[in-house]
């Protein structure tokens, strides 16, 4: 039941796409925008921030930030969200992106999860034990700083990159001891699987999330950007003071039952802010973090990761 939950959230966000792509008419130019299941088209939808755009809007759904980068650095995308982590990963491992808007939300939404009668009880515990989550994801980076924290290596642990379906999957058939993950796919675990959340990234992360933009995109649809960039900025002010009209639209849209949009949309609290110099060096942290325990082997600066020509979106 749950793993048809998931499919029909994600049949129901292509559905709405194709209405949204239709923002625009006749030789409108085309922004190409990825968003994560529930992500930015979803509260974007919620909000109204759309109406009016002066452009088409073609929307591309991923599972988690990963094949959305990947899209975005081989120019299938404009633009998208990510987490942190999986940002600065793939800019460590070459892609052509650069991030042009900041939030911010807490690490709450993060969590690493064991199954509800699990012997694990405490970070300590996970030594020898199998982990699922994805590769350069926010989860692989919690999961690198908690284990670092418990006294452990990366090699004390046997970990497997899965994406958030597959992973769902393994961790509901027993085949893994625990699931690293985030957002909607936490709260599906913990209402429907009675997971038990061993520790979140609340204190621990800083739950800093960007829209990164190709540099083609950049050089070439500037005042797209900008444009929604502002309405993104809005939408997100809007779902921070309207959790329960949030939760509604994203039950209704995704597919997901209401208390799961409910559970999920508790975290959901990504306040815009300027992308500044403490940015970059939060940013060289998180990939000392990937660096030490041998995820990258990039030594690229993320100094040029950030551009800040675009901060004043951040006032909508």
């Amino acid at each position: 039941m749950q793993r048809r939950q998931l499919i029909i959230g994600l049949g129901a966000l292509a559905g709405l796409s194709a209405g949204l792509s239709a923002c625009g008419k006749g030789d409108a130019p085309v922004l190409k925008v990825g968003s994560q299941r529930g992500g930015t088209k979803a509260v974007l939808v919620a909000s109204g921030a759309l109406e009016g755009v002066p452009y088409k809007i073609e929307w591309s759904e991923f599972p988690a930030a990963q094949p959305l980068l990947e899209a975005l650095g081989a120019g299938a995308v404009d633009l998208g969200e990510a987490g942190d982590a999986p940002f600065l990963f793939a800019y460590a491992s070459g892609a052509k992106i650069k991030a042009v808007q900041a939030a911010r939300s807490g690490g709450g939404a993060t969590a690493i999860l064991v199954p509800k009668d699990s012997a694990i009880r405490a970070p300590a515990d996970l030594k020898g034990k199998k982990i699922a989550t994805g590769r350069g994801s926010i989860g692989h980076y919690l999961l690198l700083r908690v284990i670092e924290k418990a006294g452990l290596k990366p090699s004390d642990i046997s970990l497997v990159f899965l994406s958030p379906g597959d992973a769902k999957a393994a961790f509901t058939a027993g085949s893994i001891d625990a699931w690293v993950t985030w957002g909607s796919y936490v709260a599906l675990a913990r209402l429907h699987d009675s997971a038990r959340i061993l520790v979140d990234g609340e204190g621990i992360l800083l739950g800093a999330g960007y829209e990164a933009a190709s540099l083609e995109a950049i050089e070439t649809k500037r005042p797209q950007i900008e444009d929604f960039l502002r309405r993104l900025a809005r939408a997100r002010r809007w779902a921070i003071a309207n959790p329960d009209a949030f939760a509604a639209v994203l039950s209704k849209e995704t597919g997901l039952s209401l208390d799961v949009a409910q559970y999920t949309v508790r975290y959901y609290r990504f306040a815009p802010v300027p992308i500044d110099d403490g940015s970059v060096v939060e940013a060289r942290a998180v990939l000392d973090h990937f660096r030490g325990a041998g995820a990258i082997t990039s030594t690229l600066d993320p100094a040029n990761a950030f551009d800040r020509s675009f901060n004043a979106t951040v006032a909508g």
